[in-house]
């Protein structure tokens, strides 16, 4: 090695230049890469475990997982939480263990969440093919297991000379670290390319800062945005994910307190305001509010901010019903903004709430129209407040009186994490959300398996702060592995392990699309074959207890609630376990969601939901 060049593996290399990437927005530096998660193989074990044995904990951080999928999970968590400007990478071997990136890698694109990953590959020079766990192509000698991580990659390289990592590895922090490019990044290794040395130049060790902008709205898209909002009688703002990613409630609250404009939020945007500001509508979309619904279908303008508008958000086409409705789209991305032939702000989430503020001083919506949404919210809270009261303290709780009784035991910072299930429509329409990060729901992916391992991702990234993993048993039976490493790390993440069983949440589609509950039990076999007999004898609570959580049983509300008060308490793991009454408490749909039904059929259930289907799709719209 001379002065200008340092002889490193390509995964020694490639450590150490992670360890020096670093992200900045608004004065704050952060590490871009903050740690490792890994499980290791023969396609990874000598490269990259090596190279992170080599370099020491002080220089990265590593994190030892069960799965792979929820290693994924948990850097997504981290992500999250710290508004995408730090994140972790995973590596994996080859074989099932890249492939079991796949899941995860979609669920942080979907999301626009950053993680790393760095899975093993075949061998570049091909010299011991076919080896264990290669997949072979008669034609294409190039391809292997982890081509299925393209399509849910924002970035992906197979790194197969040691010099190639150096533009690659560019690449990758630069999408990392962009808010509107951001999602999986893929560096596939080949295995004897992680372990060949290489003289790199020293310059590729040195800290690089990767600044995340807040680019500034277009003078003339803002001018057209402003007199949009001047000229709608009704405006509504939906407030998506890129409100908290871009650390926007604050500009959002003065825009909203300056005009009168009310909010509804997304699953991602849920907490853009507090649940007891006058102008926070709550949820949107199918699993909305009454009053965020009934708004939505008479405004004039939609103001979306940093929103999607996944087929949730806009009841798949049916609920912005105004004939006059037209859309002002705030969003870092052009492909996002310009959604529902929407008017474009193009700029960052804080940048654009701002400079709207501004141009907007004086104007202010109908005293009418706050009149309207501000008591349409108070009947709503009377809804939540039906909804989680338990008169008899005595009682097995209903799924909605065990919301209630966790909204009574949280702190304002608490965080809430859910996915999937029954869980996301309760909590979009009842939870009351206190601070900007403690509504987590991912629900971009609606990803079971979730919960857990993302609950890990938010303790590392804000010690101290309690954490709660809801889940079902349908949920939890998916990947319960990551306890372990909560145990392990002596991380107090508490789960909140709702036994129902079977797939309550698919149960109650599949009998309104005519699916009769087909499967979605989990019971023994009837006589006639079915799923239908008796429940089955698992003790979910003695698994979490097996893998060494602390366990609290509750069988009634009142034991629930001593539970919870319990489980915050403490600084070990804890899941407390309930099983609810499965009598439906929570309010229903406000709104429709497309789910296909059998356009002929000989079963009466299904013929009965083609009919109701087939009213319900005629309102749908093309927003042109």
């Amino acid at each position: 090695m001379n002065a200008r060049t340092r002889r490193l593996t390509t995964a020694q290399a490639l450590v150490r230049f992670l360890s020096a990437q670093y992200t900045e927005r608004d004065g704050v530096r952060r590490r871009l890469i903050a740690g490792t998660w890994g499980i290791f193989g023969h396609g990874n074990v000598a490269g990259v475990g090596q190279a992170l044995v080599e370099a020491g904990e002080d220089v990265m951080p590593f994190h030892q997982g069960r799965n792979e999928q929820s290693m994924v999970h948990a850097a997504v968590g981290y992500a999250r939480q710290l508004n995408r400007l730090s994140a972790q990478a995973v590596t994996t071997s080859i074989g099932p263990g890249a492939t079991n990136l796949v899941t995860g890698a979609a669920l942080a694109t979907i999301n626009r969440l950053p993680v790393l990953l760095l899975p093993g590959d075949y061998f570049a020079s091909h010299a011991p093919d076919p080896l264990l766990q290669q997949l072979e192509h008669p034609v294409e000698a190039d391809v292997s297991v982890n081509d299925t991580l393209r399509p849910v990659s924002r970035y992906f390289d197979r790194i197969t000379r040691p010099e190639a990592l150096i533009p690659s590895a560019l690449q990758a922090m630069r999408v990392l670290a962009d808010p509107a490019e951001t999602g999986a990044v893929t560096l596939a290794l080949p295995q004897d390319v992680q372990a060949e040395a290489y003289d790199w130049p020293e310059e590729f060790f040195a800290e690089r800062v990767w600044y995340v902008r807040r680019p500034a709205p277009d003078p003339v898209e803002l001018a057209a945005a402003v007199e949009a909002i001047r000229s709608a009688g009704r405006p509504l703002i939906v407030a998506g994910g890129g409100v908290h990613h871009s650390e926007a409630e604050e500009a959002l609250k003065a825009l909203v307190e300056a005009t009168g404009i009310p909010v509804a939020s997304t699953q991602a945007g849920k907490g853009s305001l507090r649940h007891d500001h006058p102008a926070d509508l709550g949820g949107i979309g199918h699993t909305g509010t009454a009053v965020s619904d009934d708004l939505a279908r008479t405004a004039d303008l939609v103001i979306g901010v940093g929103t999607r508008y996944t087929d949730f958000t806009t009841a798949s086409g049916t609920l912005f019903q105004n004939p006059e409705v037209r859309f002002l789209n705030l969003n870092i991305t052009g492909f996002d903004a310009h959604k529902l032939a929407a008017r474009t702000l193009v700029c960052d989430a804080k940048s654009g709430l701002e400079k709207l503020r501004e141009a907007l001083s004086g104007h202010r919506v109908g005293q009418e129209y706050e009149a309207e949404y501000r008591s349409g919210k108070d009947r709503w809270d009377e809804v939540v407040e039906a909804a989680y009261r338990a008169d008899d303290e005595n009682a097995v709780p209903t799924q909605t009186q065990v919301l209630g009784a966790l909204d009574a035991a949280v702190g304002d910072d608490d965080v809430v994490i859910n996915a999937a299930g029954s869980l996301p429509g309760d909590l979009h329409k009842l939870w009351r959300s206190r601070s900007p990060r403690q509504y987590h729901l991912e629900y971009g992916y609606s990803c079971m398996g979730y919960e857990i391992p993302a609950g890990i991702g938010v303790q590392q990234a804000a010690p101290g702060t309690p954490v709660w993993a809801l889940v079902g048993d349908g949920t939890y039976l998916m990947m319960p592995t990551e306890i372990v490493t909560a145990v392990q790390e002596g991380l107090p993440v508490n789960i909140v392990l709702i036994q129902n069983h079977g797939y309550a949440s698919i149960g109650g589609l599949s009998q309104e699309t005519g699916g009769e509950r087909f499967g979605t039990a989990y019971r023994f076999r009837a006589a006639d074959g079915t799923f239908t007999g008796a429940p089955l004898p698992v003790d979910l609570a003695a698994n979490a207890a097996s893998l060494g959580m602390d366990v609290r049983r509750a069988k009634t509300v009142r034991e629930l609630r001593e539970a919870l008060a319990a489980a915050r308490a403490s600084d070990r793991p804890t899941c407390v376990y309930v099983e609810t009454d499965p009598a439906p408490t929570a309010p229903p749909a406000e709104a429709w969601w497309d789910v296909p039904v059998a356009e002929t059929a000989s079963r009466e259930a299904a013929v009965e939901a083609r009919e109701r289907y087939d009213r319900q799709v005629a309102g749908r719209r093309r927003h042109l």
